[in-house]
């Protein structure tokens, strides 16, 4: 077998260089395996066991409080107030009214059916509540629940059953419910259902994936594993946090989501080094010791980028997407921790015995796609398309450039909103369709606005004329309409107005409505009042304060995530030029994915495709959320690639070669991740809420950019046609620390040379016992 490391004894060796962290914790875990990976599962045991102990607290609706209507709801806390959860069952006939003694039995027998469950703590008829419906051939039951409202999901069974029951005993009447608590359901329901799916579908799919990379049981099986403890320990460790920094729901998902995709690509990265450096003819543990100083190190790097950009969810100020921050960060954390320790160790346990189970066919396939040293080494696929890339460069790049611009220019169409309840359901639910019934005999419910008035002078004359002019003129804007409730508590010196509002809750006809609440009605009647204070909070009003604040939150997190990630890659190339690079080429890939997801989702191009529809909008924090998440993950391809390159460059080959050598020797591990995190990401695009729909989609679409037009086009074509200036480092930036690219071993250094990289030695000779 030719060997092609080399000793520092030859001519024009270059220094040893220091081994990094990465490299130094490798071979402490590779030299200490049991200590390792006993470690590692005392670790992943106590995360969890403590987590389990601790439990986790949620966030909660005083957690999100923002703006005026989080002013509002303060108020009612304050003052010791819970507004109840409430049902509305509708009745309704197409052949006779309310007044008809038929439809009187069936509203009759629902009322008693419900206060049977004792669930409830009032039943309100519609004969006595005003909720009939002016054609007279609907009528709305308003049921109060008992109890906790947080917690009413929980007790809403009964009820449902009891409606259900009198359905099914009154089939020529319509009779179905909607509210609170029965919404809160289906979402309970419906997230532990899409949960469940989730995990017993994307763990197959990257099991496959990697058999298909690997072509061997053992290879596949080890990053699957690896990731799915990251997560488990996570998971306690989120729950053990949740103590200082509330988590939620959503939270779980994204982690979920990012900590298999991510615990499972880090792993490839090393352990395809390890077995790329094996191919090419080094011991065990010389190979482990490579890849820790090199995949290792990139996976450190990329977990930290991660990190960073995740980080930014800090600066929102909105607990949800804090929680979704502190939980991708711990579990990314930990994965990277996995990966650096207990993967090297697992490797010199097995040795060459990782790729026991061999599929007959994959498994040589995967061996020859690894024994290849040189440039030349990786798919005829890869290296077909970096030979026209390479040819002409600057067509390369024009045409990439323009078809990514292209893609994003359905961005500059984006618009974004808290999606409503039938938004987020998919088409056909019994849900949405009772709210849709109701919506339309009952225009304005159950869209309403709520003003809290907090005085010392509910009962003056002032507060009488200031209340009887407010509901005067809100019916007078055509936006607002009756009913309008007033609910007065005197000893909390708290008065609360139920103002029904024109449109479907976040759509142009809402926001005019709350604009004229917030605007001149409610100043010009309550604000007069001396002493008073009074807010507006609701469905529309909260859209509204939440779209403001991610607006506000917008160039913080940019600036954030992108300055961190510029001194990130300065650092760990020592080159302003990669990292404006890296900049410019996720932020290309960002705005491409941006367009996608707005012509998918928004404007329903392709939407039947991927089994969803057009709503009209995004959801309001899906671009931030995005954005962070993709700048992070973007990040472990182009570290892992470019890293490769200046690992070469270093060793003398020139940038135009060491480019072609990096991009055809990551090629196959690039695709593997990249397809590991597209089948995952797209599982979350198969779930019933629109809101990860288009989470799950706009993350596969723009991992797919990334790793085909950004790495396999833009950035070597870029990068060619920088040549030398790739590496341009001002002198007063001389200082920075060496961080190291290059393999432990040093290699001696060859002369710059503006040809490809030469051919691979042949193929070495594997054992038919160990598959190497």
């Amino acid at each position: 077998m030719t060997s092609h490391a080399r000793t520092n004894s030859k001519p024009g060796a270059q220094t040893p260089r220091r081994l990094g962290l990465a490299a130094a914790v490798g071979g402490w875990s590779a030299r200490h395996r049991k200590t390792a990976v006993l470690g590692w599962l005392l670790f992943v045991v106590l995360a969890t066991v403590l987590g389990g102990m601790a439990g986790s607290l949620q966030t909660t609706d005083k957690d999100n409080a923002l703006g005026q209507s989080g002013r509002a709801d303060q108020m009612i806390a304050a003052a010791g107030l819970h507004s109840p959860a409430t049902e509305t069952v509708l009745i309704q006939s197409g052949s006779f009214t309310a007044t008809d003694p038929r439809f009187r039995t069936v509203v009759d027998d629902t009322m008693a059916a419900v206060k049977a469950t004792g669930a409830t703590s009032a039943v309100k008829s519609p004969y006595t509540n005003g909720t009939v419906a002016p054609d007279g051939h609907s009528a709305l039951v308003v049921v109060t629940m008992a109890g906790d409202p947080d917690t009413a999901a929980d007790r809403v069974a009964p009820v449902l059953a009891a409606v259900a029951g009198v359905q099914a005993r009154h089939t020529d009447l319509t009779v179905q419910e909607f509210g609170d608590a029965s919404a809160d359901k289906w979402f309970q329901d419906a997230f532990s259902h899409d949960f469940s799916r989730a995990e017993w579908t994307a763990v197959p799919l990257a099991l496959g994936i990697l058999l298909i990379a690997f072509g061997a049981l053992v290879a596949a099986v080890l990053p699957v594993l690896l990731a799915l403890t990251a997560f488990i320990a996570a998971g306690g460790l989120v729950a053990l946090s949740s103590h200082l920094l509330h988590t939620s729901d959503d939270a779980s998902s994204v982690m979920l989501l990012v900590g298999l995709a991510v615990g499972v690509d880090y792993c490839l990265f090393y352990l395809r080094r390890e077995r790329e450096e094996r191919a090419k003819g080094h011991s065990p543990e010389a190979a482990l010791k490579i890849a820790a100083a090199t995949s290792g190190r990139a996976v450190m790097v990329s977990g930290l980028t991660v990190v960073v950009a995740m980080a930014g969810m800090f600066l929102t100020g909105i607990a949800d997407f804090q929680a979704m921050g502190m939980a991708t960060i711990l579990v990314v954390i930990t994965a990277v921790l996995g990966s650096v320790t207990v993967l090297p160790a697992l490797l010199s346990m097995l040795g060459d015995r990782v790729m026991k189970g061999r599929v007959p066919f994959l498994g040589r396939r995967m061996m020859r796609s690894t024994a290849g040293a040189g440039a030349e080494a990786g798919s005829a696929f890869w290296r077909a398309v970096l030979g026209r890339v390479l040819r002409r460069p600057l067509v390369s790049a024009g045409l990439a450039t323009a078809f990514l611009l292209a893609l994003a220019v359905p961005l500059l169409t984006m618009h974004t909103a808290n999606l409503t309840f039938a938004q987020q359901l998919p088409k056909g639910n019994p849900l949405v369709a009772t709210q849709q019934k109701i919506a339309a005999a009952f225009p304005g419910n159950p869209n309403q606005a709520t003003v809290v008035i907090k005085s010392d002078r509910l009962d003056s004359p002032a507060m009488a004329t200031a209340l009887a002019d407010f509901k005067s003129r809100a019916v007078a804007t055509g936006l607002l309409h009756d009913p309008i409730t007033v609910t007065r508590h005197p000893a909390q010196q708290i008065e609360t107005v139920d103002v029904p509002m024109a449109g479907s809750g976040n759509d142009r006809t809402s926001s005019d409505a709350l604009a004229a609440l917030r605007g001149t009605l409610v100043p010009d009647t309550f604000g007069k009042v001396a002493g008073t204070e009074a807010a507006v909070t609701g469905q529309t009003a909260g859209s509204e304060d939440f779209n403001a604040q991610m607006t506000g939150s917008l160039l913080p997190v940019f600036a954030f995530v992108m300055g961190f990630a510029f001194l990130l890659m300065l650092l760990s190339f020592r080159s302003v030029t990669v990292a404006l690079t890296a900049l410019a080429l996720n932020l290309l890939s960002v705005a491409a994915s941006y367009g996608a997801l707005t012509l998918v989702f928004q404007h329903g191009v392709g939407a039947s495709l991927l089994g969803t529809s057009g709503v009209g909008a995004i959801e309001t924090w899906v671009p931030l959320f995005l954005f962070v998440i993709l700048f992070g993950l973007s990040m472990d391809y182009h570290v892992f690639v470019v890293s490769r390159i200046k690992e070469a460059h270093d060793r003398g080959l020139s940038t135009r070669a060491a480019v072609a050598h990096g991009i055809t020797t990551t090629a196959g591990v690039v695709t593997s991740a990249a397809t590991i995190m597209v089948a995952v990401f797209a599982v979350f695009g198969t779930l019933d809420m629109q809101s990860m729909k288009q989470m799950g989609i706009g993350l596969a679409v723009a991992v797919l950019i990334d790793a085909t037009v950004i790495r396999a086009v833009l950035l070597p074509s870029v990068m060619s046609l920088l040549g030398e200036r790739n590496w341009w480092l001002p002198r007063w930036l001389g200082w920075l620390p060496e961080l190291g690219h290059g393999e432990p071993t040093a290699e001696p250094a060859e002369p710059r040379r503006e040809v490809p990289a030469p051919a691979p030695a042949p193929a070495p000779v594997y054992s038919t016992q160990d598959g190497f």
